[in-house]
């Protein structure tokens, strides 16, 4: 391992957190922070090419879905003669894209979460980086739950006591509430892949559960109910993943641990005064403005769909396409369709929809492998990202948290994680048996 491979690990982890505290990174300023950090990556990329005289290069095709994106929005936005003319203006170029300035900035940044996503397959590749990077992730979670608790409590509404959006309902470092759920759903997975796989020693488990508590105690406070449904569907995974090929006294004890685990979760938030959450997530809102209500969106988001057939309406268009169907009064503006799969339908049309399916199977290809690792520490990091993985895609069917840059970069990580376990490494605890089936050190999938 060189130097310079050791600072690019280091940056993956201290990108994600500085983007997770910098408000998830959805500002056009923290935004170019997050170019500039990977822009500083790619750099040392190179220069530990040439140093060693190798390009660290992964194969993975998960790769493929990020730069198809963006080569796709990218299209969109290329001239093909021109539109009539409108108020006055004539010589309008045309383009698939209803928005191309938004085509392009989504472009720009799917091209950038593409770059960091091959960074970081190519540089996790020893079991030692993966542990480091886990503890790293679980550590931060831990104490950013915490922070998140203490704000809830002693300045509701601002992040940080200092910021405040009007309409928005912040938690944690997030503007939004679902942000912050979806976040530490994905970072909550890690511990309890560890712990439902058996894989902590006894003498750390009462630390790893406490940790898995206050990250669990903090997601309920946050009131979001698609987070909330994300981690019930989170936790029936881990049981099911821990539990398909053993008998019926392993089911009763994970989900034994699962019902402890909740139970936990509901008793720390009533301590620390969460009642009040508890019944907001309970009750159903009466929107008093339609255009908030999902269901209405998504029946205009159909509309959006049948009429930009079969090519979309421009990657991150999704806005301006919008306003021209709806039929509602207007008074809050619709950015996003609240359902990643109907706005990818919605924004590239149909070849979204083979964009997004050659993603999804090719993610659970990769979720296969891992589960065939022999290697206890490792297959129990690749159930714990296969259960985090799996949650956010839950949480997409009622939210849009993979368009928080912060989200969609753990998002990654777990799956740069999930490919990296399916590996053997040189450094491989003493646990690992012969397997045929598994990849031989070193090569990259």
């Amino acid at each position: 391992m060189t130097f310079a491979s050791r600072i690019i690990v280091f940056l993956i982890c201290f990108s994600l957190i500085v983007a997770t505290l910098l408000y998830g990174t959805v500002h056009q300023p923290t935004i170019s922070f997050f170019y500039i950090q990977v822009g500083l990556m790619l750099v040392l990329w190179a220069y530990d090419a040439f140093r060693v005289g190798e390009l660290r290069l992964s194969r993975h095709s998960l790769q493929a879905p990020l730069y198809a994106t963006a080569i796709y929005g990218f299209i969109q936005i290329i001239p093909f003669g021109t539109a009539g003319e409108m108020a006055g203006l004539s010589g309008i170029p045309r383009t698939i894209s209803a928005a191309p300035f938004e085509t392009q900035l989504a472009s720009m940044h799917f091209l950038a979460l593409g770059l960091f996503f091959s960074i970081t397959l190519a540089h996790i590749n020893t079991a030692a980086r993966i542990e480091r990077i886990v503890n790293v992730v679980a550590i931060f979670g831990f104490a950013y739950a915490f922070f998140a608790i203490l704000q809830s409590f002693l300045s509701p509404g601002k992040v940080y006591g200092i910021y405040e959006r009007f309409g928005a309902a912040p938690f944690g470092s997030f503007v939004s509430r679902h942000n912050f759920a979806a976040f530490i759903n994905m970072v909550i997975a890690l511990p309890l892949g560890l712990l439902f796989a058996g894989s902590v020693k006894r003498d750390k488990k009462l630390l790893y559960i406490t940790a898995v508590a206050l990250m669990g105690v903090s997601l309920v406070l946050s009131g979001s109910r698609g987070g909330l449904v994300a981690f019930l569907a989170e936790i029936l995974l881990l049981v099911f993943l821990t539990t398909r090929t053993k008998g019926p006294r392993s089911i009763a004890i994970r989900s034994a641990l699962a019902i402890a685990l909740l139970a936990a979760i509901v008793g720390g938030t009533f301590f620390v005064g969460g009642d009040s959450t508890l019944t907001r997530v309970a009750e159903t809102d009466v929107s008093k403005d339609f255009t908030a209500d999902r269901i209405q969106i998504w029946r205009i988001t159909l509309n959006v769909i049948a009429n930009n057939l079969p090519f979309g309406s421009g990657l991150g268009a999704f806005g301006q396409a919008y306003t021209r169907f709806d039929d509602f009064t207007g008074l809050s503006r619709v950015e996003q369709a609240h359902n990643d799969y109907l706005q990818v339908l919605a924004d590239m049309g149909l070849v979204g929809l083979v964009i997004g399916g050659l993603f999804l199977y090719l993610l659970y290809l990769s979720g296969r492998r891992g589960l065939e690792v022999k290697n206890s520490f490792r297959h129990a990091v690749a159930i714990g990202t296969i259960a985090g993985i799996f949650a956010v895609l839950v949480h997409s069917l009622f939210d849009f948290v993979l368009h928080t840059t912060a989200v969609a970069m753990l998002f990654l990580l777990l799956i740069a994680l999930l490919a990296a376990c399916a590996r053997e490494y040189s450094d491989d605890k003493s646990d690992d048996m012969p397997d045929k089936r598994r990849r031989p050190a070193g090569k990259v999938m």
